[in-house]
This record gives structure tokens, sequence and C-alpha cells, in this order.
């Protein structure tokens, strides 16, 4: 009779763990956490966190509140292959990230074989669709089409000029940098010069020098804002004052923390920015209640997730299959308007536009 009520409150046991396991589910998002990259991991945090929030107060998804993981692949390939893994074994549905492009198309190929929905908020490189598996989307632009906007611009505005285009030999900075340059040729542009940078470096005076002897006069940067922001720093510092113009890597206020008044008027491209969207207004007064703006990334996190919940809504579940099938088919209304995806999984929203960093803040350009 011991062992039978014993037996009994064991299954008791596992049916309420059981039950308690059904009633959420889990999701995360991944990006840079820490390392010099870290500001953007903190905009994908603080997106993520609040999407989740809302969605929860609003009585969650599919009558189950969500649970969030947040991962640190301190845009480390290596490292996002070892996180995407780990989410795997812990039975997440979707990821919103990575932020890298080189760490999410390694990381893509984990969560395919997983069968886990990746949508990205902010990873540019076109491989990371063109060549990722049915479960891979992505809610921000593409360096193909942002490297339309800047190559066309460049010949457009700065003809007769000196332009030298550096890249960081991540998959994000040479990829951007090599869609740049391949309009700017097409477009008619001759560019006086093409350089590799090693990222993570705190000196780069002695290629700012080197631009300064051969008279260049605009510097596309294909990279992140801390080292723009170095060079920038460093030419102004040694009485050289090219135009920096770069890309979506430099919506951070740190940009400016780094390089200071050398920031002044440089330019870049970025989608248009979601905070001046009516539509999503009530968040951003959330966010800014927290005394956080949400800036660069923020909303873009936020979006993804919310794409993810009226997909999974729509379908009546959670699975891959039939979520997908609804983000193919669906448009979503989001902090960044009305939003869909074409069949590679790109999100179909307006393009690139040009942003210009001035007394701090960066804003459109006029």
């Amino acid at each position: 009779m011991k062992h039978l009520k014993t037996t009994l409150m064991a299954a008791a046991a596992v049916a309420l763990v059981s039950g308690a396991a059904k009633a959420e589910v889990v999701i995360a998002t991944v990006g840079p956490m820490t390392g010099q990259y870290a500001s953007f991991g903190e905009q994908m945090r603080r997106g993520a966190q609040q999407a989740v929030k809302d969605l929860n107060a609003a009585g969650g998804v599919n009558g189950q509140k969500v649970r969030l993981i947040v991962g640190d692949d301190a845009c480390d390939p290596k490292q996002a292959v070892a996180v995407a893994k780990k989410l795997v074994s812990q039975g997440v549905v979707f990821v919103g990230g990575h932020f890298c492009s080189g760490s999410s198309i390694p990381a893509s190929k984990v969560y395919t074989a997983g069968r886990i929905l990746q949508i990205s908020p902010a990873s540019t490189n076109p491989k990371l669709t063109d060549e990722g598996g049915p479960n891979v989307f992505r809610v921000c632009g593409r360096d193909d089409q942002q490297g339309v906007v800047a190559g066309n611009y460049l010949v457009k505005n700065y003809a007769g000029k000196k332009v030298a285009f550096l890249h960081d030999k991540t998959a994000y900075g040479k990829g951007l940098m090599e869609a740049t340059l391949a309009n700017y040729k097409k477009a008619g542009g001759k560019p006086a010069m093409v350089e590799a940078y090693t990222a993570g470096e705190k000196d780069y005076k002695a290629l700012m020098s080197k631009m300064k002897a051969a008279g260049i006069q605009v510097v596309y940067l294909g990279g992140y804002h801390t080292e723009g922001a170095l060079m920038i720093n460093q030419a102004h510092g040694m009485g050289y004052k090219p135009q920096l113009i770069s890309g979506d890597a430099l919506v951070t206020d740190e940009f400016w923390k780094i390089s200071g008044k050398a920031g002044e008027g440089v330019l870049m491209t970025f989608s248009p920015d979601p905070r001046k969207n009516p539509v999503a207004a009530p968040v951003v007064a959330k966010f800014m209640a927290q005394n956080y703006n949400p800036e660069g990334y923020t909303l873009y996190t936020y979006g993804a997730i919310q794409a993810w919940a009226q997909a999974a809504t729509a379908a009546k579940s959670f699975k891959l299959a039939p979520v997908v099938k609804k983000l193919r088919t669906m448009q979503f209304n989001t902090v960044l308007g009305k939003i869909g995806f074409d069949k590679k999984g790109d999100v179909t929203a307006p393009g690139y536009v040009w942003y210009v960093w001035s007394n701090g803040k960066y804003d459109y350009a006029k």
C-alpha cells in the first residue's frame, strides 16, 4: 500500500512538472552581450525583454507564458555555434538573433538542423538568407541593398574626390564594403584606395597617415562603430579631416563617446528609425520611462519577436513548419510598421536612408 501511495505521488509530481513545462514556451535572443560590441547586445536584450514582458502581460502566446533566454556570442563565430547548440538542447523554439553576420551564418546551420526558427534583427550579409534554410529570416535589410544606396551616393556627391574603401575582414564589414564598392564602380566611380584593417586594435594612426599622404578626401568604412570612431578621432588629431561614411553598425551612442567632436558630420546608412514611427510610440514611451533610449536595434529585436508571436498565434502552434508557413504568407503589425517576408526570408519593408551624426546624436540627413 505504501509502495502504491509512493508511486501515485511520483506520478502526480511528474504530471505537475509536465504541466508546468507546457505552461511556457521558451525563446531566446543572442548577440554580443560582452566584448567591444556589447552596446548592440544591450539593445537586443532590452528589446527582447520588453517584448516578452508585453506579450506575457497580454496573456502570452497560444495560452502559454513566454520565457526568454539571453545568449552571449561576443560576435565570435565559434561561441555563436556553441550557444546555438545549447539552445537546441534547452528546447528553444525561436531565436531573435544573432547580431553579427559572422555569428548568425554559422549559428543558422545549427538552428536549421535543430528545427528552430531564427529571425535576425541585425545581420545584413546576403549569405544569411541566400544560403540559409527555410527557418532563417531577418527584419533588417541586406548589404547588397545598402551597397546600392551608398555606392550611388558616393558617385553622385563626391565626383572628382579621392575615395578610399576600408573593411575589417569580417563577414559584415567586408561584405558591406564589397557591395558598396561594386556599386560605386558600376556607377562610374574609381576608388583611390582599398584597404583591410584588423578589428579590435586601438591605434589606426599609421593607416590614417597613409590615407592623408595619398590625399584621400572620403573614407567609406565597412566595419563597426568602435574602429570607425577611433579612426576619425585619430585622423582629426593629426589635422586630417576626411569625410567618413559607413553603414548601420554606427547606430549606437557609443560611437560619439569614442569619436568625440570628430564624429560631427559622419554619415551612415540605416533602415528608417522605428522610434519615429507613430505605431511604435507606446512602446518607445515604455523604454523612455525606464530612462532608456531604444536606439539602433532595440526595436528591431522587439519587432522580430512580435512577428514570431503573431505567426505562432495564427498557426496555433509553435512547431517550425506551420509557423514558417504563416511568416511567408502573412503581414505583421509591429513597431517597425507592417512587415512581411519574401521567399528567401528577407523582410519586405522600406530600404535604407541616410543619417548624420551631429552634437552627439544621429538623425536623418537633410
